[in-house]
């Protein structure tokens, strides 16, 4: 992240390229993610962008405990209570809003992918370690 002036203030952005993810409405409060390609520290994984109240978060899919990815089915990540992200392998649970680990199999956090979102649309940032995958 770098700190930029917006309006006498400043405001953290994140370094890197910044590529288009989907519309805003595409991610509906606690509802399904939009998942997407990357390559993290040259491999290649899937990330997933959820909403969880009024911000939209994304996190590589991937499990803390065995690097697996945690989707029980298909873009579903969220519980039954809509609170927590959950891997369906291991029963590990993250905080949505940070990708803290809060219980089961785990320890520290999902990598989180930095994103914004401006004029409807949602867009995610590469960093050193996270880029997207090239065809």
């Amino acid at each position: 992240m770098r700190e930029v002036w917006r309006d006498g203030k400043p405001v953290e952005q994140p370094l890197g390229k910044v590529i288009a993810l989907c519309n805003s409405s595409d991610l509906v409060d606690r509802g399904e993610a939009v998942p997407f390609d990357v390559v993290y520290c040259g491999q290649t994984c899937r990330g997933f962008a959820v909403r969880y109240g009024a911000q939209a978060y994304a996190y590589l899919n991937r499990c803390l405990h065995v690097p697996m990815e945690m989707d029980y089915q298909p873009n579903r990540f969220f519980d039954m209570t809509g609170n927590w992200i959950i891997c369906a392998t291991h029963g590990a649970i993250y905080r949505p809003d940070t990708g803290e680990c809060a219980g089961g199999p785990c320890r520290g956090k999902l990598v989180k992918i930095a994103l914004t979102e401006r004029d409807g649309v949602v867009h995610w940032h590469t960093a050193h370690n996270l880029l997207p995958l090239e065809f």
